[in-house]
């Protein structure tokens, strides 16, 4: 099983797609548990999302897979499942973002953010589960041992 989860080839477009994901979605995680960037924080975001009806549980795996993630996806350890983790917060992140269309909020003359980015972000992260980390990962490097 852990093998199936480490294989990968040397192929450079994963290295591409993992480090572009790992650098977009590392701030986004930051802003939730270290409150850089302007984000609110742990705690602050936590209250947030719970008080917004999502179990605690889940808020935690988020803050894993969004701050954790792109860490592990940077030095391309546990490339499948960090990406996994991305891909189903991008998902579940699309459901408030639906009511104010596909088009992210460029002009400023809509109430809020499209979805656009967040299907970029879900096909990066298929990408990743489907080829694995590529080159320059560790799972590369620990999968040959």
């Amino acid at each position: 099983m852990i093998q199936k989860i480490l294989k990968t080839d040397s192929d450079i477009t994963s290295l591409i797609l993992r480090v572009t994901l790992a650098v977009v979605m590392f701030p986004h995680g930051a802003q939730k548990v270290l409150g850089w960037y302007g984000g609110y924080g742990f705690s602050g975001t936590y209250a947030f999302l719970t008080g917004a009806g999502f179990p605690g549980f889940l808020v935690i795996l988020l803050f894993i897979a969004e701050f954790l993630g792109p860490i592990g996806l940077l030095s391309g350890l546990l490339t499948r499942v960090a990406a996994a983790g991305i891909g189903v917060a991008m998902t579940v992140a699309i459901l408030p973002h639906a009511e104010h269309g596909f088009f992210m909020n460029w002009a400023g003359s809509q109430k809020g953010e499209g979805f656009e980015f967040h299907i970029l972000m879900v096909a990066i992260s298929l990408a990743l589960v489907i080829k694995g980390g590529g080159k320059l990962s560790l799972d590369g490097a620990i999968s040959k041992k």
